[in-house]
């Protein structure tokens, strides 16, 4: 089994290593791996990710293996997924270099995560249930039905206290049997061997894989972001360390250059927007009034040149600069403003489309119509008995679908109605 040298040490960055086996690429898995007799890099595990680096050959360390995943398998070895293994041999010595950048920031974001979850257990009794490390974010799952924003302010305040107490991360090995009087914030199932604990001093203990600060100061800052509700309780994003300063100076920026489009300070922007959604909703009540007038309008006007033709009026017109929407309104106006009036309709915007209605009381069903008019034109679409739409490949094949329509409609009889 690969010895693990960030188990007892998460600052190694550099170390030597033999290689025990390379894995050539394959057709489950196109990126070669080696398999090295102890390693620094830290595996994707208990919902941290994994390092990434290089591998180069003590004989030739210009020859760079670029290590792009590192994942354990269930021997406890670990595979280091590299872009090539042509210089790495079985028995040769090769030199490890760890991404410290990215090694850091995870070791921030995994220590604030512990600062977190304690802080959320010791303040309000809700436990985490999941972790996961995202490239830009972290989230932990608590098992509660709701947090407010006050206890998320309480969380942060108490979880940024101790960082900046600076208390020291001390690692420790105990076997189940110790580990089940010390109290730790949350047991893990029955496993073999020694328990990892690592030990926020006086604050958190608990049983975990991953790589860690020395020092809760080492974490910088925890900044809660957002909330939202999930299957098994409430999800929590965080960031920490630089990732907060990132975050946070990003989160500026955008405030600040919304603001300016305001003309407004940025601490008054929620007010500015809530007042421009007022006037935007005022706005569009408006044109829906005006439109609804227009095409009232609109349809009187349609109506009083329309002929009959077999007891019914039939009002045929492509609009080539009004939108679908309009055209539904127009089609739903011609037919509840008078009886017999059947109305077939098309636009090209904003692609081309048919609208057919009737008034209540036609014979015909409309949607079967329809839907049988698009098929011989390459359209779709389909609708009731009294109104329906569709679809069609260009504006040629609207016509096309309105002729089809007012020919089959022109041919039917209107039957009287008896006294």
């Amino acid at each position: 089994m690969t010895e693990h040298l960030y188990y007892t040490d998460s600052l190694v960055y550099e170390f030597e290593a033999e290689v025990l086996q390379v894995e050539p690429a394959s057709a489950a898995e196109p990126r070669p791996a080696v398999i090295l007799n102890r390693t620094a890099f830290y595996p994707t595990s208990g919902g941290q990710i994994f390092d990434t680096g290089f591998l180069m050959p003590s004989s030739s360390p210009q020859d760079r293996s670029r290590v792009i995943e590192v994942s354990q398998s269930d021997d406890g070895n670990i595979r280091h997924l590299v872009d090539k293994v042509e210089m790495l041999h079985i028995g040769s010595r090769v030199h490890g270099s760890i991404d410290a950048d990215r090694r850091r920031d995870h070791m921030q974001q995994h220590s604030g995560q512990h600062v977190l979850s304690a802080a959320f257990v010791r303040l309000f009794d809700m436990a985490t249930v999941s972790f996961h490390m995202g490239d830009d974010s972290c989230s932990i799952d608590l098992d509660t039905k709701s947090l407010t924003p006050e206890q998320m302010q309480r969380v942060e305040h108490a979880a940024n206290e101790v960082i900046v107490e600076d208390r020291p991360v001390e690692i420790r090995f105990v076997s189940q049997e110790e580990a089940r009087g010390l109290g730790l914030r949350k047991l893990p199932p029955q496993d073999r061997g020694q328990l990892r604990l690592i030990d926020i001093r006086d604050f958190d203990l608990s049983a975990c894989g991953g790589t860690h600060v020395r020092s809760t100061g080492q974490i910088g800052c925890i900044l809660l972001r957002k909330t939202e509700k999930v299957k098994q309780g409430i999800r929590v994003e965080f960031v920490c360390g630089q990732r907060a300063v990132r975050t946070a100076r990003k989160d500026y920026t955008t405030l600040a250059e919304s603001a300016g489009l305001f003309s407004a300070h940025l601490w008054d922007l929620p007010q500015q927007i809530r007042k421009a959604q007022e006037e935007a909703n005022g706005a569009r009540r408006q044109r829906e009034q005006l439109l609804d007038e227009l095409a009232e309008q609109h349809s009187f006007h349609l109506l009083s040149e329309a002929r009959e033709n077999n007891g019914r009026k039939l009002v045929r017109q492509t609009f080539t600069e009004r939108d679908l929407a309009y055209v539904k309104l127009l089609a739903q106006k011609l037919t509840r403003l008078q009886s017999g009036v059947v109305a077939l309709l098309g636009t090209p915007v904003p692609q081309p489309s048919v609208v057919v209605a009737a008034s209540a009381g036609e014979e015909f069903d409309l949607g079967a119509l329809l839907k049988e008019a698009l098929g011989k034109h390459g359209g779709r679409g389909g609708g009731g008995k009294d109104m329906a739409q569709g679809g069609v490949p260009s504006a040629d094949a609207v016509e096309q679908v309105l002729s089809s329509m007012e020919a089959q409609i022109s041919s039917r009889q209107k039957t009287p109605i008896k006294g």
